[in-house]
């Protein structure tokens, strides 16, 4: 069962999240409102991955699940982005597991409780 759930708005071809783990929600409905993505994340007890501030701002306010993986790299190009995230993403999914939120930038890595 897949335990990630990746936001329209990063990449669907993308090797490191090409596994059972995770689905990207354009395999959901591509088109679903931000609080349809959340439901089906809580329900499905997944972390939603995305870079759209709404969810990181939903989850301040909420318990899990979801979890939520909030991606502040801002623009960079497709190499960079795939650089910057295989870089860093065993760290983040280990904060992850205990934190309700992880927000990961170019420099850094921050875990909220």
């Amino acid at each position: 069962m897949p335990k990630y759930l990746i936001d329209v708005n990063l990449p669907y071809y993308f090797s490191l999240w090409n596994t059972d783990e995770y689905i990207h929600q354009t395999g959901i409905d591509p088109l679903a409102k931000d609080k349809v993505i959340w439901e089906y994340a809580r329900e499905n007890n997944l972390t939603i991955i995305t870079k759209d501030s709404d969810f990181s701002n939903r989850i301040l306010f909420k318990e899990p699940p979801p979890k939520v993986i909030h991606i502040k790299i801002g623009n960079v190009s497709m190499n960079e982005f795939h650089q910057l995230i295989n870089a860093c993403w065993k760290e983040v999914i280990s904060i992850s597991e205990s934190h309700k939120l992880v927000n990961v930038y170019k420099d850094r890595i921050e875990g909220i409780k």
